[in-house]
């Protein structure tokens, strides 16, 4: 166990909006020829994540407080596999996706399945004493690197629709 850890998960999040004003010339029934004004509007949402490591309780040796918080990150990193194997799975069968068995995942849900992008950075320790925590990484990550996402520019639909009637 780390001395310096917060053991927690933690999740950073930025929402970017932008507004595009276009002029467009157009015929109004007040003037004819002057320029109107849309706004369109897009947005996106940036997470950053950093995840505690799954605790082993026999090797951290945690009791009480310490041994909650453990088992705590070890529900969300469960939960985030069980989520990971639903959106990889190649049979298609599965069509629930767990979400919301933890908060973890609900927040992460639209990066995880949704419309975007989304990149894991895997940390592993050299030493052989953590081999086997090192090997279950790789292994996560190599999972979560078969999601398949579209992602796809979020507009506003208003100004979808107008750029659409106008064209």
């Amino acid at each position: 166990m780390n001395e310096g850890s917060s053991r927690s998960h933690a999740i950073f999040t930025v929402t970017i909006e932008q507004k595009i004003v276009k002029e467009m010339e157009g015929v109004s029934e007040k003037k004819v020829g002057e320029a109107e004004q849309v706004t369109e509007e897009i947005s996106s949402k940036f997470h950053f994540v950093d995840l505690a490591g799954s605790e082993r309780i026999k090797k951290t040796g945690a009791t009480g407080m310490l041994l909650k918080e453990g088992i705590s990150i070890n529900k969300g990193l469960l939960c985030l596999g069980q989520v990971i194997s639903a959106l990889t799975d190649g049979k298609k069968t599965r069509e629930h996706i767990p979400y919301r068995d933890s908060k973890l995942t609900r927040i992460l849900q639209d990066s995880l399945g949704g419309n975007s992008r989304t990149t894991m950075i895997a940390c592993v320790s050299p030493a052989e004493s953590n081999l086997e925590e090192s090997l279950s990484t790789i292994h996560y990550a190599s999972r979560a690197r078969n999601i398949k996402n579209k992602p796809v520019v979020n507009r506003d639909p208003n100004s979808m629709l107008i750029e659409s009637l106008r064209v």
